[in-house]
């Protein structure tokens, strides 16, 4: 049977643990709302304003566009705040990895929006953002924050000082 001494060290690390990735996925959440408010306030900007807005017959090009400006605003929030603790490469890297992986997770949210809009048919302004916005975009967020930990934002051995030093001049290295 395990020490006190050694229950007390595991329960104190998963208390840590834990904290760290609660406070990582709410963090995450307040910048992914914000990015939430820039892609679908756009998208529905190209798609309907005035009533048949200039990519009114393109929705697929709208939430591209749409997904690509809301992209940048995350970035910046998850690089700056989300997961500043975390280890970093060189911001041009970290930028292009972003955008890459988000670009995966864009085709996952128009894939649903093209499935639903030009093989099922539903092309009303509310299936377009069921599909797009509250289908796609879901599923796509689960796959940003697992890869953004994975591969945009790893975790610093913090075994070697000179590791963690150089981690910090390159994440403070403009591209």
């Amino acid at each position: 049977m395990p020490g006190p001494h050694l229950i007390s060290r595991g329960y104190r690390y998963l208390q840590s643990t834990l904290g760290d990735l609660y406070r990582e996925i709410a963090k995450f959440g307040i910048v992914g709302l914000s990015a939430l408010v820039v892609d679908i306030g756009l998208f529905n900007l190209l798609r309907f304003a005035g009533g048949e807005g200039p990519l009114f017959d393109k929705p697929l090009t709208a939430k591209v566009i749409s997904v690509a400006v809301a992209t940048t605003v995350a970035y910046a929030g998850n690089r700056f705040w989300t997961f500043r603790h975390r280890g970093r490469t060189h911001m041009g890297k970290e930028y292009l990895m972003f955008f890459g992986l988000n670009g995966v997770a864009m085709l996952i949210a128009v894939a649903c929006l093209w499935f639903s809009h030009y093989v099922l048919g539903f092309t009303s302004a509310l299936a377009d953002n069921i599909s797009a916005n509250v289908v796609g975009l879901g599923l796509g967020t689960l796959f940003r924050f697992w890869s953004y930990r994975k591969w945009v934002f790893p975790e610093v051995d913090h075994g070697d000082p000179a590791d963690e030093e150089l981690y910090e001049r390159d994440a403070s290295t403009p591209i």
